[in-house]
């Protein structure tokens, strides 16, 4: 069955009758998991199984970077911000990146294991402190340390069989401005976004299977729309310009960057219109409900991009991860950077 563009996501813990008729709409292609809707390892597995129970070819995602933003605790590895390697790198190159490397495997292979199909990661900014929103989610603050240990986790990611996401393009971390609670504006023209946050995606687009877009406006480059609602950002500058093959998601279009662009169905259409091939519909069930009633088919597989391509490749069980000698010392190896 063909894979809708939207992807929504859950109230708690179990799936409830409502959301069950919401998994079987052709519109929805994806959920995406919360903390709220992990407790403990069993119950994720359980979950997770649920979901596939009444749809299996539904991709389940997470946000699973580590340092902040780790949704899955329980039973897994705790991964540190991705700056952590920024620090090594300038001591020593080689390890900083076996370690980013064994860490983007390590991230992958546990949540496969669980069955979740993929993270949105990497974080792919340009960043150390001057965002509020990315900071040391950034792999660094130089273009060619995010490149080279960006290139080393996804190297390991797609080793333990997960596909990736690189986000926010074109690039959040020059920008002060949080996107979840503002549109922030970014005057800078498109020589000088090129130029520094653009090269991880420009340098690394033919490894992504998928790229996130911001919600920045760039009044120089495209002033009547924000990036993920701009045919000339997604078309012209990331498919035509960039070359990028992959599918496109929206991010969370609850987001008040988003606001913008009218009311959830507009934000929606305009998202897909521009050249989004899946939008994400977050913590509002009643929007979600509407959008999925109301969104018309010819918005459905406007893209030829195949969405399937994020689903995991078959990987470790985590009795296997447990046995596993690269999983036990990249473990205890990011540990020592959390202490």
């Amino acid at each position: 069955m063909t894979l809708g563009p939207i992807v929504a996501d859950l109230a708690g813990l179990e799936i409830t009758d409502e959301e069950r008729q919401l998994l079987l709409h052709p519109a929805l292609g994806g959920i995406i998991l919360f903390s709220r809707n992990i407790h403990d390892y069993q119950q994720l597995q359980d979950l997770v199984r649920a979901i596939r129970a009444v749809r299996p070819e539904l991709l389940v995602a997470v946000d699973q970077e580590g340092g902040r933003v780790q949704r899955c605790k329980s039973g897994f590895s705790r991964i540190p911000a991705m700056q952590v390697f920024d620090a090594r790198y300038t001591d020593d190159p080689g390890s900083a990146l076996q370690l980013a490397a064994d860490c983007g495997w390590l991230l992958a292979a546990e949540i496969l294991a669980v069955g979740i199909d993929f993270s949105f990661a990497p974080v792919l900014d340009v960043d150390q402190s001057y965002c509020s929103v990315i900071g040391d989610r950034s792999f660094s603050a130089d273009p060619e340390r995010v490149i080279a240990l960006a290139s080393a986790f996804i190297q390991g990611a797609h080793e333990a069989g997960m596909a990736v996401t690189g986000k926010h393009f074109p690039g959040h971390g020059s920008v002060k401005g949080d996107s979840h609670l503002e549109l922030p504006v970014d005057n800078r023209d498109l020589q000088q976004v090129s130029a520094r946050d653009m090269q991880p995606f420009a340098r690394l687009v033919d490894d992504l299977e998928a790229v996130m877009p911001a919600h920045i406006l760039f009044p120089k480059i495209d002033p009547q729309a924000p990036v993920g609602f701009s045919s000339h950002w997604l078309g012209q500058i990331l498919r035509h310009e960039l070359g990028f093959k992959g599918v496109v998601f929206s991010d969370d279009l609850s987001m008040a960057g988003a606001a913008a662009a009218g009311n959830y169905l507009e934000r929606v259409q305009r998202a897909l219109v521009a050249g989004c091939d899946m939008v994400l519909l977050c913590n509002n069930p009643a929007a979600t409900r509407q959008v999925i009633a109301e969104l018309s088919e010819d918005y459905y597989y406007r893209s030829p991009v195949e969405r399937s391509i994020m689903r995991a490749r078959p990987g470790h069980t985590r009795a296997q991860l447990d046995r596993s000698p690269r999983w036990q010392q990249t473990s205890q190896s990011l540990a020592a950077l959390l202490k």
